[in-house]
């Protein structure tokens, strides 16, 4: 499981959500849709700290260019270690933010012709991020 630490930014809410975004170190901007609002969870508050945490198998890799994709949550990255498996590699991710993890099939590894210290776009969908209060 991945876990970066910041602060929230912004809320907007509507009816029962709130779609959360979280300022990370290097000014790294991560969104979260909860099912909760500052009523029924009091920690979402403006400046809060918050943990946020996504498991490694929802993050998606790119090159380092920018891509036209609905994905918001990005973080550009330096590519630290390759783990290639038969069917699965792991990546360790080094970010302004801090290190994330990532697991892709071994055919995407290909593709991408990923390599140690290669530049490289780590993306999560807003609905994979949760979020705990520090």
């Amino acid at each position: 499981m991945n876990r970066l630490l910041g602060h929230i930014e912004h809320l907007e809410i509507s009816g029962d959500l709130t779609l959360v975004t979280v300022l990370l170190q290097g000014d790294i901007k991560i969104k979260a849709i909860v099912i909760d609002t500052p009523k029924s969870a009091p920690y979402l508050e403006k400046n809060k700290k918050v943990a946020i945490l996504f498991k490694e198998t929802e993050v998606v890799i790119g090159d380092h260019n920018d891509h036209r994709v609905s994905l918001q949550n990005r973080m550009l990255g330096t590519l630290e270690t390759l783990d290639k498996g038969q069917l699965l590699s792991c990546l360790k991710i080094r970010t302004d933010a801090g290190q994330i993890r990532s697991t892709i099939s071994t055919a995407a590894v290909l593709a991408l012709k990923l390599k140690p210290d290669m530049r490289i776009m780590a993306m999560v969908k807003l609905n994979e991020v949760m979020l705990s209060p520090l």
